[in-house]
């Protein structure tokens, strides 16, 4: 019988937008500032969801493990990357049978319960020298800024249309999304930016080149404050 999470999360991935339009030029970008801190010989990627990042993971040439929270997602990606070790599981609930070099969180951390838990879960499941790489959307985005401005939005960090529809729980500044590494005994090798974002995917979607959007993504490397998402590679603590 399913539990409440799973019957939840299956809800979210039956209408699932992530990968919808512009969704999916952040999660390439995001996978090229990953690319950069791959090392060793096997990756983790923990919520797949339609694939996106596992597309461009599989060419990596490392073993992938995937976690999939919902069953649908993974009767997909069992069928295009067969190469892959694919299991239905929550999170929480994963028991590996090995260390990883890589684990890939790729916006995760604003749909769990509790990020910390996982963080220190995932970290004994991190090679000695593996590297926990996690992206998430960050509160502190102009165009989060604007909408408080418009009276769209309550606060920075309320929760969206958009953020209920992909079933996220929070929105991360980025002072509280380092928190979660540093309460999670975690050491924080890189932190930064990317998409500098200044209207929403829809607006974007519906005006912008592709060269625009893609010089927008650099640009937010520029100015990690005010990006529109905000990442971490972080290392297990040398007091571990």
């Amino acid at each position: 019988m399913l539990s409440t999470e799973s019957k939840r999360i299956n809800s979210i991935a039956e209408n699932s937008l992530y990968a919808a339009g512009a969704n999916t030029d952040m999660i390439q970008y995001s996978f090229q500032i990953f690319k950069r801190h791959l090392a060793g010989k096997t990756i983790l990627e923990l919520g797949p969801a339609e694939g996106v990042m596992t597309e461009l993971l599989n060419k990596s040439g490392l073993a992938l493990t995937l976690v999939e929270g919902s069953s649908l997602f993974c009767r997909s990606l069992e069928k295009r990357f067969p190469k892959a070790k694919v299991y239905n599981s929550l999170f929480e609930e994963f028991l590996p049978e090995q260390q990883f070099d890589n684990i890939i969180m790729g916006h995760v951390l604003e749909h769990v319960e509790d990020p910390i838990s996982l963080l220190i879960r995932a970290q004994k499941s991190l090679s000695p020298n593996g590297k926990i790489l996690s992206a998430v959307p960050n509160a502190h985005s102009i165009h989060r800024q604007a909408a408080v401005l418009m009276g769209l939005l309550k606060s920075e960090n309320s929760l969206s249309e958009a953020d209920i529809h992909h079933g996220h729980r929070r929105v991360f500044t980025p002072d509280s999304f380092k928190d979660c590494f540093v309460k999670a005994g975690l050491k924080i090798e890189v932190m930064g930016g990317y998409w500098l974002k200044p209207l929403s995917n829809k607006q974007i979607e519906e005006n912008w080149t592709p060269a625009m959007l893609n010089a927008f993504m650099a640009l937010g490397e520029k100015y990690p404050d005010i990006a529109g998402e905000i990442y971490v590679i972080s290392t297990k603590s040398n007091e571990l």
